[in-house]
Parts: C-alpha cells; structure tokens; sequence
C-alpha cells in the first residue's frame, strides 16, 4: 500500500515525546501532517517508538536531549531547509543515521544529502516495505555500531586485534575475567576450540595491563622442532648448532617488559617443556649455547584447543608445568554457545570485508540471517569471518542471501540432524509415561536433565572406548568442559561401557 498525504489524519498527537520504551527510537522531521500521522502509524505498528517534529529548530532541540536511533528527515520543511537538520546531527550527535525523504525531481538533492553523511534516501510517494526496509536496516546499522563502541570502551581500546564483540553471556563472562586478571602479572592460560578468537583475548590482556607499553609478541608452539622452537623463544649464540651462523636474540629477549603469547602450548616438545617450566619458576633462561643466564622480564600468556590434562595422563605434557600454566584458566566459547553475537559479528565482518573491498556494505536479507543463526559454526568465529569475506565477493544486488553464503544453509540435514531427530523420538517415548493424568509424576527438568547427561556420558565414553578426546569430538564440546562434565557426574574415562 501506498503511503501519501491524502490518507485520514490520526487522532494521536503529532508528537510523542521522551520514550522510555526500549524499542528503538526514530525521529520524524517532515511538515505535512497528513504524512506525519500515518507514518507514524505505520513505523509504529513495525515496532519502533516515534517522535515527530516539523521544523530545524525543533528536530535538533529532539536530538539534543533524547536517544535517536534512526531520523527520517524531508528536506524541505516549508520555508525552512533540510539540510541544516542534517548538519546539526552531523556536528551533535555524527553516529545518528539520517534517511532523506525526498521526491522523485530532486534525487540529485537526496544525493548531495548522502554526500553530506546521510545515511540512505527514500522517493515520495514510497510503500510501506520500501521504507520499513531501508529503515530496519538502519536501525541494525546504528545498533552495531553503537554496540561496537560500547565495547571498545569496555576493553579501553580500539585496535581491532583487542576487539573482544560481543553481548552474550558467555562472551560477557569472558571480559569480565580479562577486567580481573588484566592489571596483574599473573600467567593466564586461554582454553577454546580453534577459532574461538584466543589471540584476541590475549592482546585485550596486553592492552589494559601494565605492560601495555611494552612489546606484545605471539609464537605458535605447533610443528616447530624442539631445536627450532628453543631457539625461536631463548636465542642463541653463533655456533650453538649446525646452521646458527650468527647469535640471535629470542622472543623472551625481544618481549622484555611485556608479553609473551605462547599459542598451541599443547604442542610444544617436551624437552622445551621442561625449559619453560624453569623460565617460570625461576623468570630467568638460557639462550642456546650461551652460560650466562638473562632476566625473563615478560608477562606469559598461553593458549591451547587442547585437554592438557589428557595430555597429562597420556604423559604428553609435563604434570609441573600444567600446574604452572592452569594459575587463571579462560575458556573462550564456542560461536554455537553464544549464538546470540552471530548477527553482531555478521555485520561487523561484512563491514570490514567491504571496506577492504572498497564497496558499500551489503545488507544481511532475512534468508541469510536465518542461516547464519542455524548453523553450528565447527568452524567458530574465523569461520563466520571467511564466509563474510566470500559474501562480500558474491554479492552483487546489496543484499546478502543464501546463494552468496557458501556452504551455509543450503545442505539438506545431515546425520547429525538426524539423530538429533531420532533422540527427540524416542526421549519422548520414554517420557510418555508420565503423560497420563493418573501415571507417576514427572521429574523436575533439573533431574531428568542430570539423568540424562550421565546416560549420554556413558553411551559417548562406550562409544569412544573410553577415550576422552573421541569422546568430547562425539558430544561437540572441548575437552576440558568435557572432563567437568564427567566429574560432576563421577564418570571416568575407563568406565565400561
């Protein structure tokens, strides 16, 4: 339906003031009431609380004194000129989105408004999706970037490799740990699946620390020799070994006064194990061929995706050094628990991507959303950020959909779906026995979850026959998660199964 000027004006007061819905917010700035009344009717009815006002004055008083997510400003306001709303905002309050409402004969107008930093334009006469649309999508603009700004004020920083996004709980639970061990000296050991954003948890550490100052160096421990690994992080002296042709300072020189990150310590030799343990016992080491014993005046940060104390009993780690690493254990989530920043990230990467491009952003369209928010992310944040970068380059029309996500929503379910599908079946089978109004009672949710979690222990544990690794695989948790699991339910992992 067509929105114009001739439909019946509403009863309501042209102006609705000082919201304290938490619905989002616009600002109508447009002098024909006919149009105000049932704009706002129909922005309304779509979720939003709106606020109008019909001249420059007015409009920047509004967004002076209350919170505007989105204006939708006409530039011509009787005698009074649009663009003086549109500069106000931009000198008051930049972050604001403004959509111009304009006709058809003065596009190029619309145009130099967007050049001036409006945020999109919209043709009178216009329809009800048209405008929702576009206004949806500015909404969801402001919002992240708003949240992201929120956020690098809770990290303190703005370089985008200390970029801890997020609003879930989980993820929640993760800064407020960083806000605790940060400002300490503490040795931290960041647990999580790959891609879960590790490093980035690491470089927040660095970045509200005392050493912030200082040197931020990161080393991956896997698939380098225990030779080449010792040597990378000690140094050495010329003729220390065959191809050490000159002396070289390590990482624990080259990080003096600040911090060391050691990724993947899980995979580190076991002969450098037993030198790392000392470098923290002692904070002094020994470059390669050298006696002469230096200060390790570095902060030790690691991270790891796996279950050390498997690797423990499996005796590929030392038990010393798993004591001295484990001082404030952080478990960084996986993406699939903590679903709710799938959209926040979405964006954010689609940003980044587009901008590298050198092309406006595209927009998420429903379909996409929808997918992002059902798949289970194996690959966690890194994958989400790949397959933004491949939409940013498939995307041709502005709107993200299912064809420009490869490999996202457009499988048809798989083995998991379906034994998820057959559990569902039979738990309700099982459970059917308390559907009748003269059966037994049923149980609290709390135990029959607790029954139900220790008979999935056991069946996973039988599974794997008795492997711990297989095991979590099975269950789709990480390993350490998965041993807390066991405990609390006095599982082992040599149960018979």
């Amino acid at each position: 339906m067509s929105m114009n000027a001739s439909a019946a004006r509403s009863t309501r007061p042209p102006r609705a003031t000082g919201t304290s819905s938490t619905r989002p917010h616009v600002l109508l700035v447009e002098d024909d009431l006919d149009l105000c009344e049932l704009l706002s009717i129909r922005i309304e009815a779509a979720g939003y609380d709106v606020s109008v006002e019909h001249s420059v004055q007015g409009a920047l008083e509004h967004v002076g004194s209350e919170r505007v997510d989105a204006i939708l400003l006409d530039l011509r306001l009787g005698n009074e000129d649009g663009f003086e709303v549109l500069e106000g905002v931009a000198k008051r309050s930049a972050h604001v989105p403004v959509i111009i409402l304009t006709a058809h004969g003065s596009i190029d107008l619309a145009v130099e408004a967007m050049k001036k930093g409006a945020y999109a334009f919209v043709t009178k006469p216009f329809h009800d999706h048209d405008l929702l649309e576009k206004l949806k999508h500015t909404v969801e603009s402001h919002r992240l970037r708003r949240e992201i700004a929120g956020l690098r004020r809770i990290v303190g920083v703005h370089d985008e490799r200390t970029r801890l996004v997020g609003v879930s709980p989980a993820i929640e639970r993760v800064r407020e740990m960083i806000g605790l061990v940060a400002p300490t000296d503490t040795t931290v050991l960041i647990l999580g699946e790959s891609g879960t954003g590790k490093e980035i948890v690491a470089r927040s550490i660095a970045a509200l620390s005392p050493r912030k100052d200082g040197p931020f160096i990161a080393v991956n421990c896997a698939g380098l020799s225990a030779e080449l690994l010792e040597s990378t992080l000690f140094g050495h002296k010329k003729g220390a070994f065959t191809g050490a042709v000159s002396e070289r300072e390590g990482l624990f020189g080259a990080a003096r006064k600040g911090t060391l990150f050691l990724d993947e310590i899980g995979e580190t030799p076991l002969e450098v194990q037993a030198k790392l343990l000392r470098v923290l016992q002692e904070r002094r080491f020994t470059a390669l061929g050298s006696t002469v014993e230096q200060e390790a005046d570095v902060r030790i940060i690691t991270a790891t995706n796996r279950d050390l104390r498997q690797e423990v009993v499996e005796k590929r780690f030392r038990e010393d050094l798993f004591y001295r690493l484990h001082v404030v254990p952080l478990a960084m989530p996986a993406l699939r628990e903590r679903r709710e920043d799938v959209t926040l990230l979405a964006e954010m990467f689609l940003e980044r991507a587009a901008a590298r491009a050198g092309i406006t952003t595209p927009q998420l369209g429903a379909r996409a959303l929808g997918a992002l928010n059902a798949h289970s992310w194996p690959g966690n944040v890194r994958e989400l950020e790949n397959v933004m970068e491949a939409a940013v380059l498939l995307c041709r029309n502005g709107e993200i959909d299912l064809d420009h996500l490869p490999g996202i929503g457009t499988s048809s379910p798989g083995p998991a779906d379906a034994r998820t599908a057959d559990l569902a079946r039979g738990a309700a089978n099982l459970l059917s026995i308390y559907a009748s109004s003269d059966g037994p009672a049923p149980p609290p949710l709390r135990d029959a979850r607790e029954a139900f979690e220790g008979a999935y222990l056991d069946v996973v544990l039988a599974r794997s026959g008795g492997n711990v690794t297989t095991a979590a695989k099975l269950a789709g948790r990480n390993r350490t998660d998965f041993y807390d699991l066991m405990r609390r339910h006095g599982r082992s992992p040599q149960r018979d199964g």
